[in-house]
Order: C-alpha cells, then structure tokens, then sequence
C-alpha cells in the first residue's frame, strides 16, 4: 500500500516503508533513491496557484545561459560530390546563357553595322577624322523618303530633306529643312521640285567625280550648287525608321508649342488606329512610335485643321524637334546600358538607312554628337530666317505651285548668306546685316566699288543705287535698332562714324543699314594730289 502526503509546497507520493529498516552495510536507515529523486524534481514544480507560464527557475539566469551549436554533421564523400558538380552547372549554364545573349544581341550589331557602313566590323574601334572636320564644320545630308511603302505613290520623292551641320570645335550644329516645293534647276533633266531630284538621279544613274552615284548624288549636286556649301556626308532614310527608331528606345518626349491654344490637330486618318492622324494638347507629350511618324507627316491641310498655320514648313519644324529628342533619348544611359535596346536601334539601322559613313567614321561622328548639349543645337528654317521669309511662291511653266527665292528664280544670294551666317565664327557674318549703298556723286561707279570693297569684309550688300541728291560727306543711316554692333563699328570706321537714324528713304529699302556714299569717297587721282 501507498499513502499520499499533501503540504503547501508539493505534492507527491511516497511508498509505506517498515519499521527499523537498516542499511544493507548494517547503518542507519537510509532513503530509497527514487524517493530523493522525486524530492528534487518537486522542489523545482511551481507552487499551487503559480502558472507554468509564469515560472522563473531562481537557479537560472537565461541571459547567462549558453546554448551549444548544432551539431556539425559532415556530409558523405559522395554527397559532396553531388553538391560539387550541380554548383559547377549551375555556373555553365549562367556563363552560356551570359554568352549566347552577347553573341546574339551583338551578332545582330556587327551584322547590321557591316551591313549599313561597310568594311571591317574592327572600323568601330578606331576614330577616324570626319571630312571637313579639319575646318571644323561636317554637314550631313539627310533625306527620308517612303520606299518601305511600295503602294504609296511618290515613294521614292524625298519629301524629308535636311542639313544637319555639326560645328566640331564648338560643340555647336544646326539642322537647316529644305522645303520640298523648291523648284531648282536638276541638271540635264531641266527644272523640277527638288523631292524629284533623287528620282532623276536614280533614272538617269547620275555620276559625277567626287560625289556618290545615283540619286543622293544628283540632290548632293543640286544642294552644294545653290546653298553654297560643301555636303560632307548622306544618309537615305525611309519614314518606317523614325516609327521603329522611337520604339526601340522606349518613346521619346517632346512638347508641343503651337500658337493654336488648342495644340495640334489633323483630322487625316492613321488608318492604323482608325483615329486623327494628329491631336495634341499644348505641353508635354511622350510619343510612341506611330505618334511620331504621324506627327513627322501631318501637315493640317485638310478641313478643320488647327495648329499648322505654315502647313510644311510647320511639318518640318516637327522632324527637326523629334531628330532631337530622338538624339537625347538615344545617348541617355537608359539604352546604352540595355545591350536589347541598342540591339533594336541596330535593326531599325540595318533594315532603313543608306549612307556613305563608314564605321570608323560613325566612332567619330558618335565621339563629336555626345558632346554637344541639345541647346545648342538650332532648329532652322528658310521661311523665317530671323524673322525673315527668304522665299516666296511661284507657278512653274506645267503649272505647279513651287517655292523660289525671294529675290528670284536662281538668286540664292540672301539664302546662302543666310547660312554663312549660322557657320561662320565671324561677328560681323554671323549678324548677317542687309546693307544697301546709294551714290552721292556724279561718279559713275562709286556705288559699285564701295560695294566691292564691303563684300571683301563680309558685309552683304543687297542693293546699289542713287542717293538722288550730292553729298560732300559719306553717311551710315542706321536701322539696325542696335542688334547689329559689329558691323556698326566696322562701317563708321569705314564712313567716318557719321552716324544717323533719320531715314529718307523709308519704304524704299528694307535693309539695316544703308550707306550714303558721298565724295570723300570719290579715289584720288594722281594729278589731284600734285602741288
């Protein structure tokens, strides 16, 4: 039989033991050992009313504690192995598909690039000197047509024709639009638009020293002969790459600045989204792709159109503006560091672009374009050249509405000093004044020397003629409202500095500045300079 003892602080059970029991050496009687045993374990047992939860160990101090680390199970030979080469593919496999990825997206950068530029694929690291940089100016020709679209009547018209002119030691360029109504003089073919030109060059397979066959070549000839400036370079560019150019780079972002406070709108039909082929708020705007081929084509000549008052020439302003957003979201680190972007610009490249650059050529041409900031790139256009419309309208003999200079069929004069002015260094060129010279004497010829004498510093001179009354004193009516310093100073050093504002000849000439030649100016002859 067992009994049960209760006290405040334990409970536990303890075995009937008999009387006068001895130890087995013959001492006094000793506890059993499972009794001691579970003395010790009640005494840790929390008291009654006491949680579990609750309970501290007195004897224990846990922060003091340690905790032996987990045993340290070495693992079988074989299992180390096991683990050794799954590591060892999971490399290979990362390094082949780090490999594959840079032999396809740059496999499809050498095949585009060779196919575009030519040579050696080892053009590309070298940095060979542009043409013309040696003078510090390159200009590149840039015509787009839309030989992609086979349907599309006129494909092949150049209807997009650029002067991208890089200033190389500056840092500086300028993108001049040639409108494609100009009605110029195409060689054996006669006279004809200029978006014809490249057609006729390619009919009549043109060929001439120095410059490249075909039809870049005969629109080369025509552009040098009547701007006056020598084409360095050309790329031929069908209107599918500005659409495929913006995508592969994410869009571009440009903001619109119509004098329409309702922005841009051109009802013609993108028959791709079946909406307005143009429909821009003022402001900012990011572009897809179609957008911006459709913005570079809307001219807003149909019914209800708004925000296209210059109809092409606002078209053209368009191109000029997307060229450069084009350029900023094309270097920025967002897709020089994307190998699949730059892949993708080299397709559009590969698939749209002609042109007479090598690759060693594009290394150098890319080195100078990084350079220069987009404000310093000026967008240009012939009918306002500082305030200044140096074209006008013109019916040809088949009845063609047309373009010519303002001062006549053939007369580039104001046109190409009007890009002198935007590549010269010189002040006095880069203010571009209009001068006009009236004889004040009874010397036949006085005007037309003095004329001479001011285009050797130049100065452009737009007009003689008659002053109509003599003048003993040579005088500069000045008209330039103070814009035009440098070539102030430099005609009253020639004229004496006499200076006035008061003009007789208002409404008679449009210029700002006009010389009254009088007859201190008439050359000293030898016998009137004898005693």
């Amino acid at each position: 039989m067992s009994e049960f003892r209760y006290n405040n602080k334990q409970l536990c059970m303890k075995p009937k033991q008999p009387r006068n029991t001895k130890s087995s050496i013959g001492g006094n009687p000793q506890p059993r050992k499972d009794a001691v045993t579970a003395k010790q374990q009640s005494d840790k047992f929390p008291s009654i009313g006491m949680t579990l939860s609750s309970y501290k160990d007195p004897k224990v101090n846990m922060k003091s504690r340690n905790f032996s680390p987990p045993l340290n199970v070495r693992k079988s030979r074989f299992q180390r192995i096991k683990d050794s080469i799954t590591l060892k593919r999971t490399a290979i496999f990362l390094t082949a598909l780090i490999l594959i990825a840079f032999i396809w997206f740059g496999g499809r950068f050498l095949y585009n690039a060779h196919k575009v530029f030519g040579g050696s694929i080892f053009g590309f690291l070298s940095n060979t000197k542009l043409k013309g940089e040696d003078s510090g100016r390159v200009n590149i020709l840039l015509a787009g047509n839309s030989s992609d679209d086979a349907g599309h009547n006129g494909a092949q018209l150049t209807d997009s024709i650029m002067i991208l002119s890089i200033d190389t030691k500056n840092n500086k360029a300028y993108m001049l639009s040639i409108p494609r109504d100009l009605y110029v003089d195409i060689g054996k073919s006669g006279y004809g638009k200029i978006n014809s030109a490249y057609v006729v060059g390619e009919q009549n397979n043109f060929y001439s020293p120095g410059l490249p066959r075909g039809g870049m070549g005969q629109l080369e000839q025509v552009l040098e002969k009547n701007l006056g400036i020598d084409i360095n370079y050309y790329a031929l560019v069908n209107y599918n790459a500005l659409k495929e150019s913006v995508d592969s780079v994410g869009g571009i972002d440009v903001v619109i600045n119509s004098k329409d406070p309702r922005g841009l709108y051109d009802p013609n039909i993108d028959w791709s989204t079946r909406k307005p082929l143009v429909k821009l708020t003022n402001g900012p705007h990011h572009l897809t792709g179609q957008q911006a081929l459709n913005l570079a084509r809307a001219r807003g000549d149909s019914y209800n159109s708004y925000g296209f008052p210059a109809s092409d020439f606002d078209r053209t302003a368009n191109q000029r503006m997307m060229l450069v957003a084009l350029k900023n979201k094309a270097t920025s680190s967002s897709v020089l560091a994307n190998p699949a972007k730059l892949a993708d610009l080299s397709d559009v490249v590969g698939k749209n672009v002609q042109t007479d650059l090598k690759a060693a050529q594009v290394k150098r041409l890319y080195t100078i374009v990084k350079k220069i900031d987009s404000n310093n790139i000026k967008s240009l256009s012939l009918n306002n050249a500082n305030g200044v419309d140096l074209l006008k309208s013109y019916t040809a003999p088949g009845g063609q509405s047309t373009l010519i200079p303002a001062a006549g069929i053939d007369d580039y004069s104001a046109i190409q000093s009007f890009i002198l002015q935007q590549s010269s260094s010189n002040p006095i060129v880069q203010e571009g004044a209009r001068v006009v010279v009236l004889n004040g004497t009874d010397t036949d010829g006085l005007g037309t020397l003095q004329k001479n004498n001011l285009s050797k510093q130049k100065i452009r001179v737009i007009k003689v003629g008659d002053a109509g009354t003599a003048q003993a004193v040579s005088s500069v009516i000045d008209l330039s409202k103070g814009k035009m310093p440098a070539t102030r100073s430099l005609l009253g050093k020639d004229y004496g500095y006499h200076y006035t504002t008061t003009n007789p000849y208002l409404g008679l000439y449009d210029a700002d500045f006009i010389i009254v030649v009088g007859a201190d100016k008439i050359p000293k002859t030898p016998s009137s300079t004898s005693n």
